[in-house]
């Protein structure tokens, strides 16, 4: 009874942790433009609230094995909550752009350590057979946040003041620092553990350059020599990582969960899915708001819905998965998602905002049956003493997946509006300005849910191939 008390309270304490640590994550995004007129700076100068913030969580994650083994449980759960405490009191007096941009750096070194942790900590606690309900719970964090977060922020940037938005912050993440100094029990002792520095500056810049490059395409295209350079660059530098670590008896980041069939198909799966699921939650806020004309706080609004109901569904889905396997998950979630992405492939000014919102709550349903079940399908098929690197490696392949996809969708969503809008203006020399690029911006958005469409039945034909086999009958 002691053991199952005490493993409620450690998933709940840290469950909260993890759901105000990625609901900081996104809170800012549909905030940029107004910090643009507050501190007088560039796009190109306030993106990097967000690209800051993605860098540091990007290149701490693939550590994570390393600090699993070096620390306990209670010493990065703490630690991460400390930092975006700090990190969230330096943002709210922030005097200055840059004291701001500093604060969240600061926040992303706490965001970069809990989510495998967290993932690691299930793992190690619930036997096989309960997993998939623990991380169900889990989905109340990783899904949940960032859908509610664009509502939660848009109404304080338009009602109350920016700095809210990390204020309201503080008092929650320090009463989870006290709860987890009174309940948070260690699932794993620390060991003397060497670490790797070559590797770590390998990782560092290689993650590092990718994740700046790509971040960056959406904006300056990827013709632009930075882009490619660091790209170019990154993707070297990570094939020396990775040879350094295939060689290495004691690596920084195991790769051999790669010898696992499963779990490189749900990763191949996992890549595809996250590419849809962030490249939506960029464009659709900026259809809405460039295309349509509505707020931020109304393109929040949209995807409230489809947040409730995934939160109430995620639980329910770990359970399934118990249950029925994987598979069968993945396949529904599909089944939803790909019928998503294609009624919004022939968008237009007449398009309402209800469709819109009940289309957003079907793509929601459809990532409930996928999202964790997903991950938990692929750490179930490793041995245990392989499960941080496994969740290590989920983590950094999601947050690459999440960035490529953004980039590649918004280049495309740039490329076909400003062709669109070029078209336009010689077909109906008439027309209005703000009218071409309403139309325009309706048909580049359309041709962008063209190629997530085309994500998602690669990712269904990559389903139908994936067998989901455990590595052990019990924890």
């Amino acid at each position: 009874m002691a053991s199952t008390i005490n493993k409620k309270v450690l998933l709940t304490v840290m469950i909260l942790g993890c759901f105000l640590s990625t609901l900081n994550q996104t809170l800012l995004n549909v905030a940029l433009s107004s910090f643009m007129d507050i501190f007088s700076v560039e796009a190109s100068t306030v993106q990097w609230l967000s690209t800051g913030f993605m860098l540091v969580n990007g290149v701490l994650i693939p550590v994570t094995a390393y600090l699993m083994k070096r620390f306990s449980t209670r010493q990065l759960f703490i630690a991460s909550m400390l930092f975006l405490l700090a990190g969230s009191i330096l943002c709210a007096v922030a005097p200055s752009f840059s004291v701001l941009l500093a604060g969240r750096m600061i926040q992303a070194v706490g965001a970069g350590i809990i989510m495998p942790l967290m993932m690691s900590v299930v793992m190690f606690i619930f036997p096989v057979e309960k997993r998939g309900s623990a991380m169900g719970l889990i989905g109340l964090a990783i899904i949940f946040a960032p859908a509610i977060a664009p509502t939660l922020a848009g109404f304080i940037i338009e009602y109350v003041s920016w700095r809210w938005l990390f204020i309201g912050l503080i008092p929650f993440v320090v009463v989870i620092i006290l709860l987890a100094l009174k309940y948070l029990i260690n699932v794993t002792e620390p060991q003397k553990a060497k670490i790797d520095v070559t590797s770590v500056i390998l990782s560092t810049f290689g993650f590092g350059l990718v994740l700046y490059g790509v971040s960056t395409a959406g904006r300056d295209g990827w013709n632009d020599a930075i882009v490619l350079a660091s790209a170019i660059a990154g993707a070297a530098i990570i094939v020396l990582f990775c040879l350094r670590q295939i060689k290495s008896a004691d690596p920084l980041l195991n790769l051999a969960v790669f010898k696992n069939r499963t779990f490189t198909m749900t990763s191949l799966i996992n890549i595809l899915v996250t590419m849809m699921m962030y490249a939506d939650m960029t464009l659709l806020p900026i259809y809405l708001q460039d295309g349509r004309g509505f707020t931020a706080f109304d393109a929040g609004l949209l995807l409230l819905p489809g947040a409730i109901i995934n939160a109430f569904l995620s639980p329910v889905t770990g359970r399934l998965f118990d249950r029925f396997g994987a598979k069968p998950l993945f396949i529904i979630g599909l089944l939803f998602i790909i019928p998503s992405m294609w009624v919004i492939t022939d968008l237009s000014s007449d398009t309402t905002y209800l469709f819109l919102m009940i289309r957003t709550v079907f793509l929601r349903i459809g990532l409930s049956f996928i999202t964790m079940p997903l991950n938990t399908a692929g750490l179930n098929a490793l041995p245990k003493e392989l499960i941080t690197h496994g969740t290590a490696v989920n983590n950094t392949v999601r947050q690459i997946a999440g960035s490529i996809g953004t980039a590649i969708v918004i280049t495309v969503f740039s490329t076909q509006t400003s062709n669109y809008a070029s078209e336009l203006t010689l077909e109906m020399p008439d027309f209005q300005a703000a009218d071409i690029l309403e139309m325009a911006t309706a048909s580049g958005t359309s041709d962008a849910y063209y190629f997530m469409m085309i994500l998602a039945i690669a990712a269904f034909i990559i389903t139908l191939f994936t067998k989901t086999k455990t590595a052990e009958k019990s924890a």
